[in-house]
Order: C-alpha cells, then structure tokens, then sequence
C-alpha cells in the first residue's frame, strides 16, 4: 500500500512540474510594474482555466500524498 502511494505521489509530483510549466507567463515580470498594468488583470481563457484546475487539482493530491506518506499513519 505504501509503495503503491509513494508512486503515486511521485507521479503527482512529476505531473505538478509538467502542469506549471505549461502555464503562459502573465507579466513582464518586475518590469511590467513600472509600465502600465492593464495587462497583468486580464481574464483568463478556456484553456488557461482548465490547466489552473488541473494543476491545483494535482497540488492537493501531492501534498496531501505528502502529509500522508510522512506521518506514518498506514504503518
């Protein structure tokens, strides 16, 4: 059971990298504050929607995975 989590914690975590990587950069970064910011508050489309739930989605199971698998409760 124990090694059946950690892969699947493992594969969240690997899944987590992926998925934050495939988000669009939202600014210009520390140089966008200076110029006008109109752009840093726009709506985000369809698909940039569905990868924020996705990768939330995974964050939790990871951390929850991590909680679980460190706190020794499934010995």
């Amino acid at each position: 059971m124990i090694s059946v989590l950690t892969w699947l914690w493992v594969a969240s975590g690997v899944l987590l990298i992926l998925f934050v990587l495939l988000h669009s950069p939202k600014g210009d970064g520390m140089g966008g504050l200076a110029a006008s910011g109109s752009s840093m508050f726009t709506s985000a489309s369809s698909a940039e929607s569905t990868l924020n739930r996705i990768t939330w989605t995974c964050l939790c199971i990871f951390l929850s995975l991590s909680i679980i698998l460190s706190a020794g409760w499934l010995k």
